[in-house]
């Protein structure tokens, strides 16, 4: 046996014997699949619940994992998406777009395996609703 082996062997020996693990909060997933779905063109928004709305009013930031949903196993995760897409835009472009940044985000920077993307479009952001929110901003 050379020294390599010999290194390579108490590592392997280091391994086995460490029953050490880590935990990665449904939380954490859903930020990193919130801002890879945030870079996507064609997404006006994310669709999410009251509190949500209500958390980002107060605390004047965006939250990213707004309209996410995670279901974080041992090894594996499934995430829900819930979002708004601009009108005209072709909706499975726009989904299938989503689908691979968020596995490729999730994956890289967690190392668990994504078994499901799904993506829930709740509605249409129509031209006039853009001009009002530009108007809206403007006033203030």
């Amino acid at each position: 046996m050379d020294e390599q082996d010999i290194k390579n062997e108490e590592l392997n020996d280091n391994v086995e014997q460490s029953n050490e693990s880590i935990q990665i909060a449904d939380d954490v997933v859903a930020v990193i699949a919130g801002k890879a779905v945030s870079e996507v063109n064609g997404v006006a928004g994310m669709a999410g619940g009251f509190a949500g709305g209500i958390s980002e009013v107060l605390s004047g930031k965006k939250n990213l994992s707004k309209g996410i949903k995670v279901e974080v196993g041992e090894k594996e995760v499934k995430i829900d998406v819930n979002i708004i897409v601009e009108y005209g835009v072709r909706i499975p472009d726009v989904a299938f777009e989503i689908q691979n940044r968020v596995k490729k985000a999730v994956e890289a920077m967690t190392g668990l395996n994504v078994s499901n993307v799904n993506v829930h479009v709740q509605g249409v952001k129509t031209i006039e609703e853009k001009e009002e929110t530009i108007n809206e901003e403007e006033e203030n």
